[in-house]
Protein backbone atom coordinates (compact mmCIF):
# COMPACT_ATOMS: atom_id res chain seq x y z
CA UNK A 1 0.00 0.00 0.00
CA UNK A 2 1.28 3.15 -1.27
CA UNK A 3 0.99 6.60 0.45
CA UNK A 4 0.53 10.30 -1.15
CA UNK A 5 3.75 12.58 0.05
CA UNK A 6 2.80 15.14 2.32
CA UNK A 7 4.05 18.19 0.68
CA UNK A 8 8.01 19.60 0.87
CA UNK A 9 7.67 21.85 4.02
CA UNK A 10 10.07 24.62 4.62
CA UNK A 11 11.32 26.31 7.94
CA UNK A 12 12.92 29.73 7.62
CA UNK A 13 15.42 30.91 10.34
CA UNK A 14 16.06 33.74 12.00
CA UNK A 15 19.58 35.41 11.51
CA UNK A 16 21.42 36.50 14.40
CA UNK A 17 23.56 39.12 14.58
CA UNK A 18 27.61 38.56 14.84
CA UNK A 19 30.43 40.85 15.92
CA UNK A 20 33.18 42.64 13.91
CA UNK A 21 36.09 40.38 14.09
CA UNK A 22 33.82 37.35 12.50
CA UNK A 23 32.65 40.01 9.92
CA UNK A 24 35.60 40.89 9.08
CA UNK A 25 36.30 37.05 7.79
CA UNK A 26 33.47 36.95 5.59
CA UNK A 27 33.34 39.50 2.88
CA UNK A 28 33.65 37.12 -0.22
CA UNK A 29 30.88 34.88 1.51
CA UNK A 30 28.41 38.09 2.20
CA UNK A 31 28.98 39.20 -1.58
CA UNK A 32 28.12 35.75 -2.99
CA UNK A 33 25.99 33.53 -1.64
CA UNK A 34 22.32 35.73 -0.60
CA UNK A 35 20.69 31.89 0.43
CA UNK A 36 21.50 29.06 2.09
CA UNK A 37 19.03 25.98 1.70
CA UNK A 38 19.32 23.29 4.54
CA UNK A 39 17.94 19.97 3.23
CA UNK A 40 17.02 17.55 5.93
CA UNK A 41 14.73 14.78 6.09
CA UNK A 42 10.90 14.24 7.89
CA UNK A 43 11.07 16.61 11.39
CA UNK A 44 10.06 13.30 13.68
CA UNK A 45 13.74 12.30 12.52
CA UNK A 46 17.61 13.06 13.61
CA UNK A 47 18.42 15.28 9.72
CA UNK A 48 16.06 18.14 11.01
CA UNK A 49 16.93 19.10 14.35
CA UNK A 50 20.17 18.68 12.87
CA UNK A 51 19.80 20.80 10.12
CA UNK A 52 17.93 23.45 12.26
CA UNK A 53 20.66 23.81 14.51
CA UNK A 54 23.59 23.90 11.64
CA UNK A 55 21.22 26.89 9.93
CA UNK A 56 21.77 28.91 13.14
CA UNK A 57 25.74 28.20 13.30
CA UNK A 58 25.51 29.13 9.93
CA UNK A 59 23.35 32.47 10.29
CA UNK A 60 26.12 33.85 11.98
CA UNK A 61 29.11 33.18 9.96
CA UNK A 62 26.90 34.00 6.64
CA UNK A 63 25.11 37.02 8.27
CA UNK A 64 23.77 38.52 4.84
CA UNK A 65 22.58 35.08 3.76
CA UNK A 66 18.80 34.15 4.28
CA UNK A 67 19.25 30.92 5.93
CA UNK A 68 15.91 28.26 5.32
CA UNK A 69 15.26 24.77 6.38
CA UNK A 70 13.55 21.94 4.34
CA UNK A 71 12.07 19.44 5.73
CA UNK A 72 12.39 16.98 2.96
CA UNK A 73 12.27 12.99 1.74
CA UNK A 74 15.89 12.90 2.90
CA UNK A 75 18.89 11.42 1.32
CA UNK A 76 17.96 10.69 -2.40
CA UNK A 77 15.59 13.81 -2.66
CA UNK A 78 18.42 15.85 -0.65
CA UNK A 79 21.09 15.03 -3.72
CA UNK A 80 18.52 15.24 -6.35
CA UNK A 81 17.99 18.76 -5.03
CA UNK A 82 21.30 19.51 -4.65
CA UNK A 83 22.41 18.40 -8.35
CA UNK A 84 19.39 20.46 -9.63
CA UNK A 85 20.68 23.72 -7.26
CA UNK A 86 17.82 23.68 -5.14
CA UNK A 87 19.78 23.41 -2.32
CA UNK A 88 23.17 24.26 -1.27
CA UNK A 89 24.22 21.91 1.84
CA UNK A 90 22.05 18.01 2.69
CA UNK A 91 22.84 14.93 4.96
CA UNK A 92 22.50 11.75 3.56
CA UNK A 93 23.17 8.46 4.22
CA UNK A 94 26.76 7.01 2.66
CA UNK A 95 25.30 4.07 0.79
CA UNK A 96 22.52 6.91 -0.94
CA UNK A 97 25.88 9.17 -1.67
CA UNK A 98 27.14 6.46 -3.45
CA UNK A 99 24.66 5.59 -5.46
CA UNK A 100 23.99 9.39 -6.53
CA UNK A 101 27.27 9.73 -7.72
CA UNK A 102 27.16 6.46 -9.83
CA UNK A 103 23.64 6.77 -11.11
CA UNK A 104 21.60 3.91 -10.08
CA UNK A 105 18.40 4.61 -11.30
CA UNK A 106 16.55 1.64 -8.73
CA UNK A 107 17.85 3.96 -5.86
CA UNK A 108 15.98 6.97 -7.26
CA UNK A 109 18.83 8.56 -9.50
CA UNK A 110 18.38 8.48 -12.76
CA UNK A 111 21.85 9.65 -13.98
CA UNK A 112 25.01 10.01 -11.86
CA UNK A 113 24.91 13.46 -9.59
CA UNK A 114 28.18 14.49 -10.75
CA UNK A 115 28.30 17.88 -9.08
CA UNK A 116 27.93 16.07 -5.58
CA UNK A 117 30.64 17.84 -3.54
CA UNK A 118 31.11 16.21 0.14
CA UNK A 119 31.95 18.60 3.04
CA UNK A 120 31.87 16.05 6.27
CA UNK A 121 31.42 12.88 7.39
CA UNK A 122 29.44 13.01 10.04
CA UNK A 123 27.66 10.78 12.90
CA UNK A 124 26.49 7.03 12.01
CA UNK A 125 22.91 5.50 10.88
CA UNK A 126 21.82 3.04 12.61
CA UNK A 127 19.08 0.26 11.38
CA UNK A 128 16.32 -0.05 13.95
CA UNK A 129 14.26 -2.79 13.34
CA UNK A 130 11.19 -2.56 15.85
CA UNK A 131 8.44 -4.71 16.55
CA UNK A 132 5.20 -4.72 18.71
CA UNK A 133 6.17 -6.96 21.76
CA UNK A 134 2.47 -8.71 20.95
CA UNK A 135 3.99 -9.30 17.70
CA UNK A 136 5.28 -12.20 17.99
CA UNK A 137 9.22 -11.13 16.26
CA UNK A 138 12.49 -12.26 18.31
CA UNK A 139 14.47 -12.57 14.98
CA UNK A 140 14.58 -11.14 11.39
CA UNK A 141 12.78 -14.54 10.69
CA UNK A 142 9.70 -13.73 12.60
CA UNK A 143 9.47 -10.78 10.14
CA UNK A 144 7.70 -12.92 7.53
CA UNK A 145 3.83 -12.45 7.05
CA UNK A 146 3.96 -9.24 9.23
CA UNK A 147 3.05 -5.97 8.61
CA UNK A 148 5.92 -3.28 7.74
CA UNK A 149 6.95 0.24 7.39
CA UNK A 150 9.82 0.73 5.79
CA UNK A 151 10.38 4.28 5.27
CA UNK A 152 9.28 7.10 2.57
CA UNK A 153 10.17 5.61 -1.16
CA UNK A 154 13.44 6.06 -2.13
CA UNK A 155 14.42 7.58 1.00
CA UNK A 156 18.07 6.64 2.80
CA UNK A 157 15.81 4.32 5.37
CA UNK A 158 14.08 2.61 2.68
CA UNK A 159 17.21 1.90 0.43
CA UNK A 160 18.56 0.74 3.91
CA UNK A 161 15.50 -1.77 4.48
CA UNK A 162 15.94 -3.17 1.12
CA UNK A 163 19.43 -4.35 1.64
CA UNK A 164 19.37 -5.38 5.12
CA UNK A 165 16.15 -7.51 4.37
CA UNK A 166 17.58 -8.70 1.12
CA UNK A 167 20.49 -9.93 3.03
CA UNK A 168 18.43 -11.37 5.55
CA UNK A 169 16.60 -13.68 3.24
CA UNK A 170 13.74 -11.41 2.47
CA UNK A 171 11.58 -9.45 0.30
CA UNK A 172 8.64 -7.28 0.03
CA UNK A 173 6.87 -10.08 -1.25
CA UNK A 174 7.50 -11.93 1.84
CA UNK A 175 5.21 -9.16 4.47
CA UNK A 176 1.64 -9.05 5.07
CA UNK A 177 1.71 -5.38 4.09
CA UNK A 178 4.50 -3.02 3.34
CA UNK A 179 4.11 0.71 3.76
CA UNK A 180 6.28 3.66 2.81
CA UNK A 181 6.03 6.14 5.96
CA UNK A 182 8.13 8.66 7.64
CA UNK A 183 9.23 8.04 11.26
CA UNK A 184 6.47 9.49 12.66
CA UNK A 185 3.58 8.56 10.52
CA UNK A 186 5.02 5.07 11.09
CA UNK A 187 5.15 5.37 14.94
CA UNK A 188 1.18 6.65 14.97
CA UNK A 189 -0.13 3.17 13.10
CA UNK A 190 2.08 1.57 15.51
CA UNK A 191 0.68 2.96 18.18
CA UNK A 192 -2.59 2.14 16.74
CA UNK A 193 -1.70 -1.80 16.50
CA UNK A 194 -2.26 -0.81 12.58
CA UNK A 195 1.31 -2.10 11.96
CA UNK A 196 3.95 -4.61 13.18
CA UNK A 197 7.10 -3.91 13.03
CA UNK A 198 8.93 -0.39 11.73
CA UNK A 199 12.62 -0.27 10.02
CA UNK A 200 13.77 3.31 10.76
CA UNK A 201 17.72 4.27 10.07
CA UNK A 202 19.01 6.71 12.52
CA UNK A 203 20.69 8.48 15.06
CA UNK A 204 20.50 6.52 18.45
CA UNK A 205 17.76 7.53 20.43
CA UNK A 206 16.07 8.97 17.72
CA UNK A 207 12.13 10.76 18.87
CA UNK A 208 10.22 8.55 16.77
CA UNK A 209 11.28 5.21 18.06
CA UNK A 210 11.32 7.45 21.75
CA UNK A 211 8.19 8.07 21.63
CA UNK A 212 7.02 4.56 20.68
CA UNK A 213 8.97 3.11 23.60
CA UNK A 214 7.04 5.12 26.05
CA UNK A 215 3.25 4.57 24.30
CA UNK A 216 3.99 0.62 23.65
CA UNK A 217 6.34 -1.94 24.98
CA UNK A 218 8.21 -2.50 22.23
CA UNK A 219 10.86 -5.40 20.80
CA UNK A 220 14.39 -3.86 19.21
CA UNK A 221 14.67 -6.58 16.57
CA UNK A 222 18.90 -7.73 16.32
CA UNK A 223 20.26 -7.87 13.13
CA UNK A 224 23.33 -10.44 12.85
CA UNK A 225 26.86 -9.38 11.77
CA UNK A 226 26.26 -12.28 9.27
CA UNK A 227 23.45 -10.98 7.50
CA UNK A 228 25.44 -7.22 7.91
CA UNK A 229 28.20 -8.88 5.99
CA UNK A 230 26.20 -10.39 3.13
CA UNK A 231 24.99 -7.07 2.37
CA UNK A 232 27.97 -6.72 0.24
CA UNK A 233 28.72 -3.09 0.83
CA UNK A 234 31.35 -1.62 2.82
CA UNK A 235 29.21 1.19 4.10
CA UNK A 236 27.36 -0.91 5.92
CA UNK A 237 28.96 -1.89 9.20
CA UNK A 238 28.18 -4.32 12.15
CA UNK A 239 27.49 -2.05 15.53
CA UNK A 240 25.29 -2.23 18.18
CA UNK A 241 22.44 -0.29 19.85
CA UNK A 242 23.03 -0.10 23.41
CA UNK A 243 20.90 -1.38 25.87
CA UNK A 244 18.68 1.36 27.23
CA UNK A 245 18.69 3.29 24.36
CA UNK A 246 14.67 2.96 24.46
CA UNK A 247 12.31 2.15 27.25
CA UNK A 248 12.57 -1.56 27.65
CA UNK A 249 15.37 -2.25 25.52
CA UNK A 250 17.01 -3.91 28.88
CA UNK A 251 20.01 -5.52 26.53
CA UNK A 252 22.56 -4.42 23.59
CA UNK A 253 21.27 -5.35 19.84
CA UNK A 254 23.63 -6.06 17.23
CA UNK A 255 22.57 -3.90 13.73
CA UNK A 256 24.10 -2.16 11.22
CA UNK A 257 25.54 1.17 11.17
CA UNK A 258 25.76 3.57 8.49
CA UNK A 259 27.63 6.97 7.99
CA UNK A 260 26.36 10.27 7.46
CA UNK A 261 27.58 12.99 4.85
CA UNK A 262 27.00 16.43 5.26
CA UNK A 263 27.15 17.42 0.90
CA UNK A 264 26.77 20.81 -1.06
CA UNK A 265 27.54 20.65 -4.93
CA UNK A 266 30.16 21.97 -6.44
CA UNK A 267 28.00 25.78 -7.51
CA UNK A 268 28.49 26.68 -4.05
CA UNK A 269 31.12 29.61 -3.30
CA UNK A 270 34.47 27.55 -1.76
CA UNK A 271 34.78 30.27 0.67
CA UNK A 272 30.87 29.60 1.54
CA UNK A 273 31.91 25.97 2.30
CA UNK A 274 34.68 26.75 3.89
CA UNK A 275 33.04 29.37 6.90
CA UNK A 276 30.30 26.67 7.20
CA UNK A 277 32.39 23.90 7.36
CA UNK A 278 34.90 25.40 10.04
CA UNK A 279 31.74 27.13 12.07
CA UNK A 280 29.84 24.10 12.28
CA UNK A 281 33.27 21.98 13.70
CA UNK A 282 33.73 25.02 16.10
CA UNK A 283 30.23 24.78 17.60
CA UNK A 284 30.00 20.59 17.84
CA UNK A 285 27.89 21.55 21.37
CA UNK A 286 24.89 23.50 19.59
CA UNK A 287 24.56 20.25 17.43
CA UNK A 288 24.33 17.89 20.75
CA UNK A 289 22.12 20.74 22.07
CA UNK A 290 19.81 19.42 19.01
CA UNK A 291 20.25 16.05 19.20
CA UNK A 292 22.55 13.30 20.85
CA UNK A 293 23.61 11.59 17.34
CA UNK A 294 25.54 14.65 17.07
CA UNK A 295 27.65 12.97 19.94
CA UNK A 296 28.84 11.16 17.51
CA UNK A 297 30.53 13.69 14.95
CA UNK A 298 33.99 14.03 15.24
CA UNK A 299 36.69 16.36 13.16
CA UNK A 300 39.34 13.11 12.92
CA UNK A 301 36.57 11.14 10.94
CA UNK A 302 34.65 13.94 8.88
CA UNK A 303 37.51 13.14 5.67
CA UNK A 304 37.25 9.48 5.31
CA UNK A 305 34.74 7.05 3.83
CA UNK A 306 33.62 9.56 1.50
CA UNK A 307 33.02 8.22 -2.58
CA UNK A 308 32.47 11.77 -3.80
CA UNK A 309 35.24 14.50 -4.23
CA UNK A 310 35.59 16.53 -1.18
CA UNK A 311 34.11 20.25 -1.79
CA UNK A 312 37.21 22.59 -2.19
CA UNK A 313 36.22 24.95 0.68
CA UNK A 314 36.06 22.24 2.80
CA UNK A 315 39.63 21.19 1.32
CA UNK A 316 40.58 24.15 2.79
CA UNK A 317 39.18 23.56 6.17
CA UNK A 318 40.70 20.29 6.81
CA UNK A 319 44.14 21.77 5.20
CA UNK A 320 44.73 24.25 7.76
CA UNK A 321 43.79 21.77 10.50
CA UNK A 322 45.90 19.50 9.63
CA UNK A 323 43.53 16.74 8.27
CA UNK A 324 44.63 16.90 4.04
CA UNK A 325 47.77 17.50 2.75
Amino acid sequence: MFKTQTPIRRRSVVLGAIGAASLALTPLARAQQKFINVLTGGQSGVYYPLGVALSQIYGKVLPDAKVTVQSTKASAENLNLLQAGRGEIALTLGDALSDAWNGDKEAGFNTPLKKLRAVAGVYANYIQIVANADAGIKTMADLKGKRISVGAPKSGTELNARAILKAAGLSYSDFAKVEYLAFGESVELMKNRQLDVTLQSAGLGVSSIRDLSTSVKIIVVPIPADVVAKVGDAAYQPSIIPANTYTGQTTDVPTAAIKNFLVSHEGVPADVVYLMTKSMFENLDTLVAAHAAAKGIKKEGATTGTPVPFHAGAEKYYREVGLMK
